[in-house]
């Protein structure tokens, strides 16, 4: 089964634009589909190409970038007869996949981009931490591009229901809520995507096996055990914080707060010990990283406080088969409840990481606000995300508040609003009702966030 996937669209604009002037840096988490789409663009786009995978590229090729990059004619030469694959000036892709494993090969783009004969690009993970960086200068002719799991869009389409991505569009541009019956569907697939998640193995075992989610779970639980295995192999110098963070994740998304609290982690753990680590989730694009910002009157990035961190799965479905047992899961029951919107427990970090996913993959950075009130001794005013129109002049923040039941309550919301009302341009609510909109700003159904999202990109 081969998936839609947006990015294509940005492929084909960068081929268009940079006339081999630059090449692409596509990074993702693993799994997310970076081979699977940068081939499908080369296939289709270009009359040949060659993919070094540098996860099996066997030892002629690594040393071609160490003794022919003097002598490009060689060294062209000895990767066409590597891969059988004949090379046209100018019509003709080379792909580096997973290039962080040798970051000699991202190191000589700059020598090959200059030499203009062909296309190149990039695939990769963990492409800043300080280990796939230190030894090389990294090129400026890269541009770079992060692909993320599977949009809703995208797993709409995926599941033939591109008229309905169309509904929920026109709705959302028009103001104006869905007819109740196609609520309800919307409401249904919005619940399957967070069960399913983004990952394209996930997507294509659940619909290639009749909507079966004990299928799809069997995919995320290979997918989570292959980031384990990179956590013990990739995070030499902290791996062991780095593993307790992510196997923790499920534990304070689970909390009123959602922050990541040391203590609960380490026993006197501090923010200092785990900068790395969590930095080193963040590259991964395993997790979706939201920092706290102190002063919404000024820039977010401004005032962003590193010590207050919420980390969220970049995956809602990964984060599901993370926080529940396999016995739980193939049981139905969980799924079930969360299907017919019964989950008391834990459904409210499935939301608010559904946003954090929509956001992040239409590239914002996450913010978040609280306010400490020293005479309640507990935090008054909590807002999930912070959106800002990037103004200098004239910033306009949006407070974004996740609720995943009907009934509930906006204390938090009014008295942000109260607080900073003369910077706000639109406030949200996320909820699972239909579409409205009053005084307060607009409520949105949980399936139409995406919309929300696309408007700030």
């Amino acid at each position: 089964m081969e998936l839609h996937r947006d990015i294509y669209g940005e492929l084909l604009a960068w081929k268009e634009e940079s006339q081999g002037r630059t090449a692409l840096l596509v990074e993702g988490a693993r799994r997310v589909g970076k081979s699977t789409i940068v081939e499908k663009f080369a296939r289709e786009n270009y009359r040949s190409y060659i993919l070094i995978d540098f996860a099996r590229a066997p030892r002629v090729v690594r040393d071609d970038f160490d003794e022919n990059l003097s002598n490009l004619d060689r060294f062209f030469q000895v990767l066409s007869l590597q891969y059988g694959t004949r090379l046209f000036p100018r019509e003709s892709l080379i792909v580096f996949d997973e290039v962080q494993r040798f970051p000699r090969a991202r190191e000589a783009i700059k020598y090959l981009v200059a030499d203009g004969r062909y296309d190149y690009i990039e695939t990769g993970s963990l492409i800043s931490i300080r280990e796939n960086v230190e030894r090389i200068v990294v090129p400026s002719e890269e541009r770079k591009i992060k692909m993320h799991p599977l949009t809703f869009p995208e797993f709409l389409v995926a599941s033939e229901e591109e008229p309905l991505l169309d509904y929920i569009r026109t709705c959302y541009r028009d103001r104006k809520p869905l007819e109740n019956a196609f609520h309800k569907r919307a409401s249904y697939l919005v619940r399957e995507y967070m069960l399913v998640g983004g990952m394209p193995q996930s997507v294509v075992a659940y619909l290639e096996g009749g909507r079966d989610f004990v299928a799809a779970d069997v995919q995320k639980r290979q997918i989570l055990d292959l980031y384990r295995d990179d956590i013990k192999k990739a995070a030499r110098r902290y791996k062991s914080r780095v593993s307790a963070l992510f196997e923790y994740i499920p534990g304070y998304l689970s909390t009123h707060e959602k922050k990541v609290v040391l203590a609960n982690v380490e026993a006197g753990g501090e923010f200092d010990a785990y900068d790395d680590p969590l930095f080193w989730l963040g590259d991964s694009m395993i997790c979706n990283l939201c920092y706290r910002c102190t002063d919404p009157h000024v820039g977010l990035a401004l005032a962003r406080d590193d010590s207050a961190v919420k980390c969220y799965m970049a995956d809602t479905g990964l984060l599901v088969s993370l926080a529940f047992s396999e016995n739980e899961l193939s049981s139905m029951e969980l799924y079930r409840k969360i299907m017919a919107g019964r989950l008391s427990l834990n459904e409210g970090m499935l939301h608010e990481n559904l946003a954090a996913q929509t956001l992040t993959s239409a590239g914002r950075s996450l913010y978040f606000y609280t306010h400490y009130s020293e005479e309640k001794h507990r935090n008054d005013v909590e807002i999930d995300f912070l959106l800002s129109n990037e103004s200098k002049m004239n910033l306009r923040v949006v407070p974004i508040e996740v609720k995943s039941a009907k009934n509930y309550t906006t204390s938090s919301y009014d008295a942000f609003r109260s607080r900073f009302g003369s910077r706000i341009g639109e406030s949200v609510i996320v909820h699972p009702k239909a579409y409205a909109a009053d005084a307060k700003g607009v409520r949105v159904p949980t399936y139409m966030f995406f919309c929300v999202a696309e408007d700030y990109r």
